[in-house]
């Protein structure tokens, strides 16, 4: 009976690689591509072909509303397997004990650890996903043959995930970009939602629809001469000049980063060449950077003293600058 209901399932020619062995899984693009729609599918028909345990998590969770559930038990009577799947409010169990369970993550370290026996995890809005929860789930997805499926409208290109998963992706992957351009049934609401975008904001479509990184945020300060500085081609390689001094300019957070921006003045040009920012940091930490060698400040009555470490390994850069 099963067999029947998943030959009659669609999908867009580009997820056909869900149904094929991988360790990695990665799924990334804008608005309307069908990805989530698409790996619901595939999970439920592979379920009921296999009993599988799924892991569906996203980094934050505060109820199962919050989570993959309804767009499941959506799919599930769209397949009509739904004499298969028994649905409750906090879980979804196969006729051939396959189950799927969800979580959040950012807070719930100690129980995503005893999901070790987890055959398949589905991590969904993965642009939110920090190093640490990846640092921690990587390592419990470790039953043979387990996978690791991510789905992500990406944000910055400094985000963790996009960093791991598509900048510089595991040999073991699986990357596809997916955009409403590789739905064969995107619908004309959507259409009409698109073309209405690109009309009134050219940098946000790019973002919503093609899937495009952030290159600034949306209302910042600086957003119109950031938007200029792209459009002339001044974003390129710089060099640094061993001759020239060199600069640094500071945004200090307290609630937000420190950001630090090294920068020359060469031949009338503002240069920027480095930069480095951390949320919460000592002012031993800023200086280890600046430096380039570990440095530890107290304050001692009203001197200022600082004991100098060893080097940091990959900033021997900084130690150069003059």
């Amino acid at each position: 009976m099963w067999g029947r209901v998943v030959a009659k399932a669609q999908f867009p020619e580009k997820l056909a690689f869900l149904f094929k062995p991988n360790r990695y899984k990665v799924l990334y693009g804008g608005r309307g591509g069908a990805k989530s729609w698409g790996v619901a599918r595939a999970a439920l028909i592979t379920s009921a072909q296999q009993p599988l345990r799924w892991l569906c998590a996203r980094e934050f969770q505060k109820s199962i509303a919050d989570s993959v559930h309804q767009l499941l038990k959506d799919q599930i009577l769209a397949l009509g397997l739904h004499g298969f799947y028994k649905v409750t409010d906090t879980s979804i169990i196969g006729a051939n004990g396959s189950q799927f369970s969800f979580e959040g993550l950012r807070h719930n370290a100690g129980k995503i650890k005893s999901y070790e026996g987890v055959d398949r995890l589905w991590v969904e809005e993965a642009q939110t996903t920090s190093d640490r929860s990846w640092e921690l789930l990587i390592p419990t997805i470790r039953k043979d043959g387990s996978e690791i499926w991510v789905t992500m409208n990406p944000e910055f290109e400094e985000d963790a995930t996009y960093k791991r998963f598509i900048a510089d992706p595991p040999d073991d992957a699986i990357v596809v970009k997916v955009n409403y351009t590789d739905n064969p049934w995107f619908p004309p609401v959507l259409e009409r939602e698109r073309q209405q975008l690109l009309k009134r904001d050219p940098d946000a479509y790019d973002h919503i629809w093609e899937g495009h990184c952030l290159r600034w945020l949306e209302g910042a300060i600086y957003a119109k001469e950031l938007r200029k500085v792209f459009e002339e081609d001044r974003v390129t390689q710089v060099p640094w000049e061993p001759l020239a001094p060199v600069y640094t300019a500071w945004d200090l957070g307290r609630t937000d980063d420190t950001a630090i921006w090294w920068y020359q003045v060469v031949g009338g040009e503002v240069r920027l060449i480095d930069f480095y920012a951390s949320n919460g940091g000592s002012p031993s930490e800023y200086a280890s950077q600046i430096a380039g060698r570990e440095c530890q400040i107290d304050l001692i009555g009203d001197e200022v003293v600082c004991e100098w470490g060893n080097t940091i390994e990959g900033l021997e850069h900084r130690r150069d600058y003059e």
